[in-house]
């Protein structure tokens, strides 16, 4: 149906944007305008202004303008036509009347509705009676509890070719409805029509207004040729067009300003019963353009969660080509891999909800994925292989259709290459070749941190700090584990992480010249990071902090405990930059040169923890000497770092690390050489 710009303005003239946009944003009147936080980015100062005379709201954090129209589009998932009519029907503006040929083809497909609303109780009906016993223990066993099967009407087919054609038939549907809603199998080569779905349980699919209008069948029997079959496409279905559980997670998917995709049903349901409601699924196919820019209407970074094996790297991959090409600003992908042989249905079950959260709390950005599925699908150990990998990238780059997108990207990339192999440096011109010594083996961390099925000593502990690595999954040694360097989740605070904080507090005005670098601060220790939380937390409510008061807060937010680690940990009480009296420039000087010093330490401690793991996997004297030179690096790099008032002190915590780790590999060279 074509809408003329006539009857659009009519709508809007009924409509206030204020009035839509107040549903989804609590708003404030400032002179002729509201103002609240962004819908479409999280922020702390409102920067979200609507116009009710000018019919538009604009988002300075992110950018986004338009008219009510472009508001529901954007924070319900909306098609425009779906848009204008849901807009239109609250106005009360009527929407021009359809052809008799029109009307014609909306009875039709109304009455395929009615066809897979009743499939869809029918199976429900199926799955609660008797015949569904083996249905409902497969589910049993899979956890899915009656609420969860309730919730996505989960329901089950029996093992018969003509059970749903008879109830239908009965219910008053002809054959050709059942044909055409894809329920029946029938043809010029098939004598007797007979049920799609036979003896599976039933996945009811349903478009963005939550109308059934497809199902997915999952086998109960080993032998039954397909796993998972779907309904055909039909006037109502377009696989490729939809996702799984789209309508419903449409709601959670704008409260938390992301969305998560998921490879099967399953994974869905295990998501939503832990509490991750903001997921949706393909249905059981390769990611089409169709669905990400589907995805994309929802939420502009989604995460993709992928099983850390062999078929969940290649849909990996598949997922990245797509994607590569369509590509704009502010739309991207950032992903998820989990331990190899596992489904979100086994972290929840084996390792709990929290840690399910964590895994996707460290999806990784689409840049990185690229990066790493590139540099690993090959040895870069000469000239020639290393420009092979250049040419590789640069291809990707410029596939890109957006140019801006494809600017950054190649900029990017060139950096990375720079950085792995030392373009323009070293005693040879660069890229790998030192005199120095061997090259940095290339090292990707434990998907499990040791942890198998069997296992389950240190599943929950242990195996979850390190996943989402998406290349490599290889067992660690039980020595290893016991490391503190590997093993120790509950870090003590180091010193230079306790004179960041001191800094901060007293001097919180450096919130105001350094908030995303104090916001995104890769910090250790537990309680460093609970105490840099709860500051930005009361930054948010009172600008400016009262230095003063600062710590009493911190106690009242039951931080107490933190703060004696936090003072505990320093020993050198000459830090003038981080005392109260500090001059402004000292305190610049100082943060930012502790601010370096920890992104580097961080970075060092994530090498050595790397080059341990490559050690155990390959006993080489060139690995062991780069542990050593790490080693090295991280003495000369000292504690606190060196100013006129602070000298270097290494962090004691982190010495312990290293010497349990120097033994560790002490240990496997002696069981070498014997």
């Amino acid at each position: 149906m074509r809408f003329t710009p006539d009857l659009l303005d009519e709508i809007r003239a009924r409509l206030p944007v204020s009035q839509i946009v107040m549903r989804r944003v609590k708003l404030k009147r400032q002179g002729r305008e509201f103002i609240g936080l962004s819908p479409f980015k999280t922020e702390k100062t409102p920067s979200f202004t609507v116009n009710d005379q000018k019919g538009f709201y604009h988002c300075f954090a992110s950018g986004e303008h338009g008219d009510i129209f472009t508001f529901m589009m954007k924070t319900e998932g909306l098609a425009f036509p779906e848009a204008v009519e849901l807009l239109a029907q609250e106005a009360g503006v009527p929407l021009p009347k359809a052809s008799p040929q029109d009307m014609q083809h909306e009875q039709k497909r109304a009455r395929l509705y009615e066809v897979m609303e009743t499939a869809a109780d029918y199976f429900e009906r199926q799955l609660k009676a008797r015949h569904g016993a083996n249905a409902r223990d497969y589910l049993t066993g899979r956890e899915v509890s009656d609420e969860q099967r309730a919730a996505f009407r989960l329901g089950y087919a029996l093992d018969s070719r003509s059970a749903l054609k008879t109830e239908l038939a009965q219910a008053g549907y002809t054959h050709d409805e059942m044909v055409q809603s894809g329920l029946l199998i029938a043809g010029e080569d098939i004598p007797v029509s007979y049920d799609r779905f036979r003896h599976r349980i039933i996945f009811p699919i349903t478009d963005l207004k939550n109308r059934v209008i497809a199902f997915g069948g999952r086998a109960l029997d080993a032998d039954q040729p397909a796993k998972y079959l779907n309904s055909p496409e039909t006037p109502l279905f377009h696989k490729g067009a939809i996702l799984f559980n789209a309508a419903v997670a449409r709601q959670a998917v704008f409260e938390t300003g992301n969305i998560i995709v998921a490879e099967g049903y399953m994974d869905v349901i295990a998501l939503a019963g832990a509490g991750i409601a903001n997921v949706v699924a393909p249905l059981g196919t390769a990611l089409t353009e169709n669905q990400l820019r589907l995805i994309w209407r929802m939420a502009s970074e989604p995460i993709l969660c992928f099983d850390g094996d062999e078929a969940g790297r290649k849909a990996a991959y598949r997922a990245i080509d797509l994607a590569f090409p369509l590509l704009q600003p502010g739309k991207s992908l950032r992903f998820v891999f989990l331990p190899d042989g596992e489904d979100p249905d086994d972290v929840i079950r084996d390792a709990g909800a929290a840690a399910m959260r964590r895994l996707l709390d460290k999806a990784k950005p689409l840049a990185d994925v690229v990066w790493l599925r590139e540099k690993n699908s090959s040895d870069s150990s000469t000239p020639e292989r290393r420009a092979a990998l250049q040419s590789r990238l640069m291809h990707l780059a410029s596939q890109i259709s957006d140019p801006t997108v494809r600017e950054h990207y190649t900029a990017d990339l060139k950096s990375r290459l720079r950085e792995a192999f030392g373009q323009g440096s070293g005693s040879y011109g660069g890229w790998g070749y030192n005199r120095q010594g061997p090259q940095k083996p290339s090292v990707v961390m434990n998907g499990g941190l040791g942890a198998t099925r069997g296992n389950r000593e240190n599943w929950r502990g242990k195996r979850w700090q390190g996943a989402n690595e998406p290349w490599q999954f290889q067992s660690a040694s039980s020595e290893l584990m016991q490391n503190k360097l590997v093993g120790d989740e509950l870090v003590q605070m180091s010193e230079r992480e306790s004179l960041l904080l001191q800094t901060l507090f007293n001097h919180s005005w450096l919130l105001e010249d350094y908030l995303e670098e104090v916001a995104g601060l890769r910090l250790e220790s537990n309680a460093a990071k609970m105490l840099r939380d709860a500051l930005l937390e009361l930054h948010a409510e009172q600008n400016p902090l009262d230095t003063r008061e600062l710590r009493t807060q911190l106690k009242e937010k039951g931080l107490g405990r933190e703060l004696a680690r936090q003072e505990q940990a320093i020993t050198h009480k000459s830090v003038r930059y981080a005392e109260p009296g500090a001059l402004e420039d000292d305190v610049k000087t100082g943060w930012r040169s502790l601010l370096a010093l920890q992104s580097r330490f961080v970075a060092l401690k994530k090498e050595f923890e790397a080059a341990i793991f490559a050690f155990h996997r390959d006993q080489s004297e060139e690995n062991l000497s780069y542990i050593n030179q790490l080693h090295s690096e991280i003495n000369a790099l000292g504690g606190v770092g060196r100013t006129s008032e602070s000298p270097v002190s290494s962090d004691k915590k982190f010495e312990e690390t290293i010497q349990a780790a120097q033994q560790t590999i002490a240990g496997g060279m002696r069981g070498q050489r014997k």
